[in-house]
């Protein structure tokens, strides 16, 4: 399990710590669809929040579990993406990369959590493909 905290913690030491908990523990994961789901709900954390997060990577079972905790309970929310440098692009990705995303409301902030199940084929054979969406 990976767990980073603010304020010791940033996008870019959650990005790395999540791809060597991959290439340990869920090889059978598309590493960058996960490095940038990490990516993106750590920034949203960091820009959004303006506060304490946590995240939480971890694999039991067939499935990887990635979690950010923070202190906002606004869940997120996508906006119009700005092409022009704006922003607004984030949670749409995480939208399409998660296999299962949920957002669960609770005293003094919100957790947001992505799941990836691991394909059948992988289980068999090793290695298989990107992930297999449980929605």
């Amino acid at each position: 399990m990976v767990v980073i905290e603010s304020p010791d913690g940033d996008a870019a030491r959650a990005r790395r710590a999540t791809a060597e908990f991959l290439a340990r523990h869920c090889p059978w994961a598309d590493l960058d669809a996960v490095v940038l789901v990490v990516s993106e709900l750590v920034t949203n954390a960091v820009r959004h929040t303006g506060g304490w997060w946590r995240l939480c990577v971890r694999a039991a079972r067939g499935r990887l579990v990635v979690e950010i905790a923070d202190a906002s309970p606004r869940p997120p929310a996508p906006r119009e993406p700005d092409l022009t440098g704006g922003g607004g692009l984030g949670w749409h990705m995480v939208e399409r990369l998660a296999g299962r995303l949920e957002v669960d409301r609770r005293p003094g902030g919100k957790t947001v959590r992505a799941t990836w199940l691991r394909p059948p084929a992988a289980e068999a054979t090793g290695p298989g493909p990107a992930f297999v969406p449980t929605s």
